[in-house]
């Protein structure tokens, strides 16, 4: 026992080391008896990391943590782990509010910004913090790629046999391209695909920027855009790489993630760490089979007709009220921005209000969720997009209490599953931008893997996706959520990667009034449509 308590010290020691703070003597002995008890080393973990994160919400003045300021954020810890977890099954999240993690190479983890000292984001940034956006995104994606089974240091008895040769993989950077004079065969570079000129393309990383051949190149799977992130595989001569395969750098469950940078929270949300390690949360979630979201978008309130199927799809859950409504816009389609569509939206959205209110039982018991869309009021095409003005929303607000306006893109985070809405074309925006167009129609599985893979919500140029500079992470797609709605205009679909599923509800009325519903306890996605009177004669109902 003496031994365990020891080596439990130790542990508690280097893990307040890597993050900049002393622990002295006392405490570490202090938090060794208590931890002793815990025999689970993944709930031991769990409980070092919530600790450290109360202890660094303190004031500190010194990184020398006392005893005081250990018990203080053990009381802290044990208070929110005995409180009611209720008020954490169902939380939103607005997009300007995800937590911000930096990821450390000298560490080699995620740090918060204020600990690694970049200040906090603004709207109007430096001109500095548009480099930022690409480097931060290659540094998620280098690190990531770094630790996959085809790149990491093969183990004995592990690496492919080959001719009789042990044969290895790994990564290069471009200057090591640069650097050599001579023919070099079988490298694999990861960069950023850019076209510096018409028609030519370059790939560019920290150390440098080469020139592309892509005239031989067989793409895998994924839509391939400017400013996407490549595994690049080829030979290397006179200053050109030629590229002979050229893939996306591989994605990573959210399980594995967590398994190397603990129980932080990157999603955001309420609680400290992360929701996948609530034990009630998830035992809520499997006794609540009922549990539904239903997604639509393209919800033209000025369309009579999609009033019409509005009316009828609340009446059909009357009896089985979903978990929660979410709304994506636009809004409006028949007048044009300005006094004119403010005040048109807004007396559509208190007729909606009116509509919902015949309806107590979904008043009640469901949530309804409001994602702006791109032509809708509030601020330009810029994202993240903040939520529909307050001056448009009150008198829905007031007359259904349950309804809540959010940024877009927006996250939900619902017992242990995390889901990300993003109302953009983006499907159509990187089709339209594809450096090379697959011969294959499952579109859906192109863009599943290109957004999980990229870990980001728009990997396309800057102008053609506008983000604000220093917001660009609240469109990280790192750890992997387990949906990701992408309200397109495009047609309905549904996809996965490596459990992380990619829906388009597709629009509502272009889409002949189809929507999607998702059951968390199953994790099941289903496409549904509401019936119009002729097709409910047709059917004899």
């Amino acid at each position: 026992m003496a031994l365990e308590q020891k080596q439990i010290k130790q542990k508690v020691q280097g893990i307040f080391k890597l993050n900049g703070l002393q622990l002295r003597q006392e405490p570490a002995k202090y938090l060794a008896d208590l931890l002793v008890g815990v025999r689970d080393n993944d709930i031991r973990e769990e409980w070092i990391d919530k600790i450290l994160c109360h202890v660094q919400k303190q004031k500190l003045e010194t990184a020398v943590i006392s005893q005081d300021m250990v018990e203080k954020a053990v009381n802290e810890c044990t208070t929110d782990e005995g409180a009611d977890e209720n008020k954490n099954i169902l939380n939103t999240i607005n997009t300007f509010e995800v937590p911000r993690f930096t990821y450390s190479i000298d560490r080699k983890k995620f740090l918060k910004d204020d600990v690694v000292g970049r200040e906090p984001p603004r709207l109007l940034s430096g001109a500095g913090v548009k480099n930022r956006i690409f480097l931060d995104r290659y540094t998620n994606i280098q690190q990531r790629t770094a630790r996959h089974d085809l790149f990491s240091k093969a183990k004995t008895g592990e690496l492919e046999q080959e001719g009789g040769v042990q044969k290895k993989y790994s990564l290069k950077p471009v200057k090591f391209l640069l650097g050599t004079v001579e023919r070099l065969d079988n490298v694999i570079v990861l960069g950023m695909l850019t076209q510096m000129s018409h028609g030519s393309y370059f790939l560019e990383d920290p150390s440098g920027v080469v020139k592309l051949d892509m005239s031989e190149a067989k793409f895998h799977t994924g839509l391939y855009t400017e400013n996407s992130f490549v595994l690049a595989e080829g030979w290397f001569d006179d200053e050109v790489f030629h590229v002979l395969a050229l893939g996306f750098p591989p994605a990573e469950k959210s399980s594995v993630t967590r398994q190397f940078f603990g129980s932080a929270n990157f999603f955001g949300g309420p609680m400290d760490t992360t929701v996948k390690a609530s034990e009630k949360l998830e035992e809520f979630e499997k006794k609540n089979p009922d549990g539904m979201f239903v997604f639509l978008s393209d919800v033209w309130l000025d369309e009579p007709e999609v009033l019409t199927r509005l009316r009828s799809l609340f009446a059909g859950y009357v009896n089985m009220p979903p978990t929660m409504f979410v709304l994506c816009g636009n809004f409006i389609t028949h007048y044009p921005s300005g006094v004119q569509y403010n005040n048109a939206l807004k007396e559509q959205l208190k007729q909606l209000g009116e509509m919902i209110n015949r309806y107590p039982e979904l008043k009640e018991k469901s949530k309804f969720l409001f994602i702006p869309g791109p032509s809708d009021p509030g601020s330009p095409a810029i994202y993240p997009r903040p939520p529909l003005p307050q001056h448009i929303t009150k008198e829905l607000k007031e007359l259904v209490p349950s309804a809540e306006f959010l940024s877009n893109p927006a996250r939900v985070q619902y017992c242990t599953q995390e889901i990300v809405i993003f109302r953009e074309d983006i499907v159509t925006k990187m089709c339209r931008n594809a450096v090379y167009f697959p011969q294959t129609s499952n579109i859906a599985e192109h863009v599943a893997r290109t957004l999980t893979c990229q870990g980001h919500l728009a990997p396309l140029p800057l102008h053609t996706a506008p983000v604000y500079w220093d917001f660009d992470r609240s469109l990280s797609l790192y750890p992997l959520p387990d949906l990701v709605v992408v309200a397109d205009k495009f047609e309905p679909f549904s996809s996965q990667n490596l459990e992380c599923q990619v829906i388009n509800p597709g629009s509502f009325k272009r889409q002949d009034f189809q929507f999607h519903t998702y059951v968390p306890s199953t994790r099941v996605v289903e496409e549904s449509q509401v019936p119009g009177e002729m097709d409910i004669m047709d059917y004899g109902y």
